[in-house]
C-alpha cells in the first residue's frame, strides 16, 4: 500500500546483500572519496595553474584511488558497492590523467 511506513530493520545501502562488509564498505568510500579530491584538484590545476604540490597531490591521489578501487573491484561484494568504485575509478583516472598532463610527479 502507498504511504506505509516500512516498520523492519532499515538496509544499509552497501549492504544490500545483508551481510556486513567493513572492510569492503570503507575502502569503497576511501576510492569515491578519493577520487573525487583529484578529479576536483586536476580540475584546479587545468583551469587556475597552480603551483607543482598540486600536480603532486592530484596525480598522486589520482593514482591511488585507481589502484585502491581496481583492487576494491575484485573483492566487492555487491552492486551498490561497485557503482561507488567505479565512479572513484572513474573520477581518479581523470584527475591522474590532467595531473600527468601538467607535469605529474615531477611538477
Amino acid at each position: 500500500m502507498a504511504g506505509t511506513l516500512h516498520s523492519g530493520p532499515r538496509s544499509r545501502i552497501l549492504n544490500s546483500d545483508g551481510r556486513p562488509h567493513p572492510v569492503e564498505n570503507a575502502l569503497t568510500i576511501f576510492t569515491l572519496v578519493v577520487g573525487l579530491i583529484s578529479f576536483v584538484l586536476g580540475l584546479i590545476v587545468r583551469n587556475a595553474h597552480p603551483g607543482a604540490a598540486v600536480h603532486i597531490i592530484a596525480t598522486g591521489a589520482g593514482l591511488l584511488a585507481l589502484l585502491v578501487g581496481l583492487y576494491v573491484q575484485m573483492v566487492s561484494s555487491n552492486r551498490n558497492q561497485r557503482v561507488l568504485i567505479v565512479a572513484g575509478i572513474i573520477a581518479g583516472f581523470v584527475g591522474l590523467a590532467i595531473g600527468v598532463s601538467r607535469g605529474g610527479f615531477i611538477g
